[in-house]
């Protein structure tokens, strides 16, 4: 497969083999794993850099991996997403409430998916809702394929100064928050870098709130368009996690996550990937394949069983999935109690995100 920039990876996109892969000893995170990286080949402002070289979770295995995610484990334990229920549930009701002040067609992208997630992530972290929206924009660029080399810089650059700004006001001012958690480890424990912070911070953004945008926009979309499965969980014949769980396999938030490497050889079915080279997760493309799911094109909330990998394996398996999957469940059953005749505005286009690394439509335009 062939990324911006004419860099040439293998795309993973059978379920069995990419299920088997992302839990191999023989596939690492770390980009000095990778020839193309440590031997200088990558064109200049390749718009993937920062998911190659930020330091963090997301570009560590083994101990070092294990370390950095034992930091924020507790802030996503079952116990505590439990407890952040009622202010989920409080927000979904208040952006409902603007929501039904609203005249005419309008995006409920816009206007829904995507502040609620940004609002709930912004609390946890402790991040100045003045900046939300402007972190959320260059997120956007971030996992762009479809952006300059010079905005993909810019956006990389913006968001570490952002974040570094709000890591310098916590310091100055904590409060109770995951951000202050980390500043304390820190400075008290020295369990991290001050780049590892600042990392991290970035992951918990981009990760806490474009996925669950797009899980969020997804389901809707595909229960409009397939109103007997609306019609079923409606009548309670099943529950809003029936449609969650679907909606992560039939057209999974995260289409392809870049990069994973191989430590050796390793032999795939009737090929060999070389040490060296790099691998692509390609999770919906694992949702749609026929050879797991039966019948797989087709939107079936009834589906047993639904394993699917939209939310990873082995120990990068989402963090935050507790937390998505709270979000998504209280957005979609508060929403069609809220607004039973929501509907597919006629005419409204479903152009599709400029990135393969997030899977959605720009907008989702609707009627109640």
């Amino acid at each position: 497969m062939e990324l911006p920039g004419g860099v040439v990876v293998w795309a993973i996109t059978h379920h069995d083999t990419l299920q088997e892969l992302l839990a191999d000893p023989r596939v690492g995170k770390n980009p000095q794993l990778w020839s193309t990286f440590t031997e200088g080949r990558l064109p200049q402002g390749w718009p993937l850099l920062n998911f190659v070289t930020v330091p963090g979770m997301v570009t560590a295995d083994g101990d070092h991996h294990r370390r950095l995610r034992g930091l924020v484990t507790q802030a996503f334990t079952p116990r505590r997403i439990a407890e952040l229920q009622p202010a989920v549930e409080a927000r979904t009701v208040a952006l409902l409430d603007r929501v039904a002040e609203l005249e005419g067609e309008f995006d409920l992208r816009e206007h829904f998916a995507y502040p609620l997630p940004m609002q709930v992530i912004g609390e946890l972290l402790g991040l100045p809702e003045k900046q939300q929206d402007e972190l959320h924009e260059l997120s956007n660029t971030l996992v762009s394929s479809s952006a300059t080399p010079e905005a993909a810089v810019a956006a990389q650059q913006g968001l570490h100064a952002l974040l570094a700004s709000v890591v310098a006001g916590k310091r100055a001012e904590p409060g109770d928050d995951l951000t202050t958690d980390l500043i304390a480890a820190r400075e008290s424990e020295d369990r991290l870098s001050e780049q590892e912070l600042v990392g991290t911070l970035l992951l918990m953004l981009v990760a806490g709130h474009e996925t669950t945008l797009n899980l969020i926009t997804n389901a809707v979309r595909a229960l409009l368009a397939h109103p007997e499965q609306l019609r079923l969980v409606l009548d309670g014949g099943q529950p809003w996690s029936a449609v969650v769980e679907e909606t992560l396999r039939y057209d999974s938030p995260v289409g392809q996550f870049p990069l994973r490497y191989a430590i050796e050889d390793i032999p795939v079915g009737d090929v060999v990937i070389p040490r060296g080279e790099a691998l692509i997760a390609s999770y919906a493309a694992a949702g749609r394949d026929s050879g797991h799911h039966p019948d797989a094109d087709r939107f079936d909330i009834t589906r047993r069983p639904n394993r699917h990998l939209s939310l990873g394996h082995g120990p990068h398996f989402c963090l935050g999935s507790g937390l998505a999957r709270l979000e998504a469940e209280t957005a979609l059953r508060f929403l069609f109690e809220r607004f039973p005749g929501l509907a597919l505005a006629e005419g409204a286009a479903s152009e599709p995100i400029g990135s393969f690394i997030s899977n959605s439509v720009q907008t989702l335009r609707v009627t109640r």
